[in-house]
């Protein structure tokens, strides 16, 4: 108990962040606090410690041995502490905060709106502040605590990386039927013969079609690889290029009379949409609450027809 004395307990929420997000200015504004607050503080634990707890090495900030025997120790008190005191509902009127979603702008069309309206109504105190990443990037920053929620398409998650399915959606094609080969429906060989567009974050993304193009032996020429998908459906109109592309992230084609949906000549898997958290976060009751809020809005998606314009 003696030691209890010793440190200011209202540091240690402070080292928990500094620790975990092995940043000084995301600790800080994590926490809601200035970083020379945050700053300060580590000075103090630094202190007490009798050790830097972080240091700068190429570049970056890592933990120290004693950094890292903390850690585990310091979650579970605070996780203790925090059983403790509480409260037995989240009140998201009185939160006032940023959180931070990855997503990309597919998600974004189909998430964000109902979501935005949903935040100004019940915790006008919320700000969003949304990022875009590859697969591993956002497991990675999920890890890293640069951002709290992310959504996606994740076949495989590490242990201490969290899922729940949201939605599920499935690959159409797209074509203008003013270039379209003259066999109905169009062949997997002129499929294959045709240049297609992939939308992807990186030229060499290998994503869910090229993995079963792979496995079965087939090639098809990318044309163009773009990481928007709001754009991709105008960027074919007028060409002789196919789009295979998630039917949802389909808003509306009677701008583009003459494209025309179709279902891709070979077996393609189904996308299972999800939101993945850390599991350090999995009792945080806001990112609980707003976990619950997303997985509400996005329930009535399934029973949501497909548009059907333009064919398919």
């Amino acid at each position: 108990m003696n030691e209890l004395r010793r440190i200011d307990l209202n540091l240690l929420p402070t080292l928990y962040a500094l620790l975990t997000e092995g940043h000084v200015t995301r600790a800080a504004i994590r926490l809601n606090k200035s970083q020379p607050a945050v700053s300060h503080a580590l000075a103090q634990l630094r202190g007490h410690f009798g050790d830097p707890l972080l240091v700068r090495q190429r570049g970056n900030m890592i933990l120290t041995n004693k950094a890292l025997q903390l850690l585990e120790p310091l979650e579970k008190a605070l996780s203790g502490i925090h059983t403790l005191l509480e409260t037995p509902e989240f009140d998201p009127s009185s939160y006032k905060g940023l959180i931070r979603l990855s997503l990309s702008d597919y998600a974004s069309g189909i998430i964000l709106p109902h979501l935005t309206r949903i935040l100004r109504s019940t915790a006008p105190g919320i700000d969003l502040g949304i990022s875009q990443a590859s697969r591993d990037t956002a497991l990675s920053q999920l890890r890293d605590g640069e951002v709290d929620l992310a959504f996606g398409i994740f076949p495989v998650c590490p242990e201490d990386i969290n899922r729940e399915n949201l939605f599920e959606d499935h690959f159409v094609s797209i074509i203008d039927s003013s270039k379209r080969l003259p066999s109905e429906p169009l062949s997997l060989k002129e499929w294959l013969s045709r240049p297609h567009v992939m939308v992807a974050l990186r030229p060499d993304a290998q994503d869910e079609i090229e993995q079963v193009l792979l496995d079965q032996n087939y090639h098809r020429r990318l044309m163009l690889v773009m990481p928007h998908w709001s754009a991709a459906v105008a960027t074919i109109a007028g060409t002789d290029l196919i789009l295979t592309i998630a039917r949802r992230s389909i808003r509306d084609l009677s701008l583009y009379p003459s494209l025309r949906i179709f279902e891709p000549p070979l077996q393609l898997p189904s996308l299972q949409y999800q939101q993945v958290w850390h599991e350090r976060r999995h009792r945080d009751p806001m990112l609980s609450w707003l976990r619950n809020i997303v997985k509400t809005s996005c329930a009535s998606i399934a029973s949501t027809a497909f548009c059907t314009s333009n064919g398919g």
